[in-house]
């Protein structure tokens, strides 16, 4: 090879990787300039490359039409779901967005979106009684609507709107509706908008929907609810349970709805709730708690549930379970206190007392000091109910006709430990203890009373010298010891 050959040589240049621009490895103007022609190169190097460019151009063609449709797809998703959303928004007042609060504007739309799909769920129901798929979406669409309204409970200062629109007739209206869905929807939107902390931050607003709520006949609707729901379905259960909730919820708001609830059968489901045969759960326990109110904060209620057959009879059978048995958990433990309780309201009237010892109450709590399981307080507090006052003249020589003395006195002489007394106090555990035996003192004639004076005497007049004792002279409250007169006692009872 000559000096001029070697000035003219030039090496042949490797064509680079015709995909590489469109791997991401560069860009579309270097992948362009790979397949220019170069007029060095051979007629068919000219040639591929042009097949190459031209693929490649294809291929970029193809690309871009491909990503032009899939953002079109989205774009057209997205403006639909915004769509649907905005008209949902605009159908229920939600348009501000779920960070904004509700103000009136947005509960008109809530309440006129829920008053449409309620009129037309009851005129396809109407229609078509007997073809549930033509109400069917209706109705879903009404539950829905009622879900939504749950937010008015967040603005407790637009009640009084709510009511000048006359919508709580219709939310009192569903529990009465066929579909059991909506009736537990309508009893927890009634539940959240009676919520007592809600109540307390809008007083005339409070007022107002109660107000309502009561001239709708609220009270009747829950119970002829509460009556038609299948507590063994886990979302009907829940709705007696929010049933009794708004109850519980009227009731710390304005008391005196406690004797209008008794008189339209909600003592009537409660006595039934709390028979023995009913298993425990969460609504027995619920419900033996609002019976507890009820009986405490209405004294025409403590008569009427004493008129009611067998109602105490009822509670002292539910009771006896617990007089060798203990509670299995602490709800259980929290009914039982309520029972007790409900039992020392009823003792506040005096005819019932008879009927508790017609009904071996007083025998029952005995056997309950004796057996000296957790139902022991209660017991004790109940027959200290009992016994008190003139009234309890009866129940107290029964109590020693059946041999209490042998129970009540070693109380009288030793306060039991605090493991053996759970939830009472030293004090009280005593307090109640020497007022029972007050009470036989001062009520006890005759036979019983010189059985009772005898206790006093036996072991070397032992029992006087306790601080029981001392604790009760010193009250003055109902006795007073002669020291002036001897007797064979050593005392003597005025």
């Amino acid at each position: 090879m000559d000096v001029g050959e070697l000035l003219s040589f030039k090496p042949d240049v490797a064509p680079k990787r015709p995909g590489a621009a469109l791997d991401g490895d560069g860009d579309e103007e270097n992948a362009d300039d790979d397949y220019a022609d170069d007029p060095n190169d051979s007629y068919e190097m000219r040639a591929a490359k042009r097949r190459k460019r031209a693929n490649a151009e294809k291929k970029r063609r193809e690309r871009a039409i491909a990503l032009q449709e899939e953002m079109a797809a989205a774009a057209a998703a997205a403006s639909s779901s915004s769509s649907a959303a905005a008209a949902r928004d605009l159908e229920t007042g939600d348009a501000g967005g779920e960070g904004d609060d509700l103000d009136e504007t947005a509960m008109k739309k809530l309440v006129l979106a829920f008053e449409k799909r309620a009129l037309k769920n009851q005129e396809l129901r109407i229609k078509f009684p007997d073809d549930p798929q033509k109400f069917m979406m209706s109705e879903v669409e009404l539950h829905d609507a009622v879900q939504d309204l749950r937010a008015l409970a967040t603005a407790p200062d637009l009640y009084q709107t709510l009511v000048e629109l006359r919508s709580v007739a219709s939310f009192v209206g569903l529990l009465s509706h066929e579909n059991t869905d909506i009736v537990v929807a309508a009893i927890d939107l009634i539940q959240e908008l009676t919520d007592v902390d809600t109540l307390n931050e809008s007083e005339e607003g409070a007022a107002a929907l109660v107000d309502a709520l009561l001239s709708n006949q609220i009270a009747a609707q829950l119970v002829q609810c509460m009556e038609k729901l299948n507590e063994s379905v886990r979302e009907e259960s829940d709705g007696v349970h929010n049933a009794l909730s708004v109850f519980e919820n009227l009731v710390e708001f304005r008391p005196e709805i406690c004797k209008e609830a008794f008189e339209v059968g909600l003592m009537a489901w409660l006595i039934k709730k709390l028979k023995v045969k009913v298993p425990f759960d969460n609504n027995k326990l619920f419900a033996s708690e609002i019976l507890s109110i009820f009986l405490q904060n209405e004294p025409e209620n403590r008569s009427k549930y004493g008129d009611a057959g067998s109602a105490i009879d009822s509670l002292l059978q539910q009771l006896a379970y617990y007089k060798r048995h203990n509670p299995t958990n602490a709800e259980e433990v929290e009914m039982m206190e309520n029972l007790f309780d409900c039992l020392c309201s009823l003792l506040l009237h005096v005819p019932n007392r008879e009927r508790f010892l017609k009904g071996e109450g007083i025998q029952l709590m005995n056997l309950m000091l004796r057996e000296k399981k957790e139902s022991r307080n209660g017991a004790l507090k109940v027959l200290n109910h009992a016994l008190i006052g003139a009234e309890g003249k009866d129940n107290c020589n029964k109590f020693v006709d059946i041999l209490g003395l042998r129970t009540i006195f070693p109380l009288f002489m030793k306060t039991p430990k605090r493991s053996k007394r759970k939830g009472v106090s030293a004090e009280e555990h005593e307090e109640h203890v020497i007022s029972i035996v007050a009470s036989l003192v001062k009520n006890c004639r005759g036979a019983q009373r010189q059985r009772l004076l005898s206790k006093f005497t036996e072991s070397d007049h032992e029992k006087v010298g306790t601080r029981k004792c001392y604790n009760w002279v010193g009250g003055q409250n109902t006795c007073q010891f002669d020291t002036h007169v001897p007797s064979e006692s050593g005392f003597k009872v005025s």
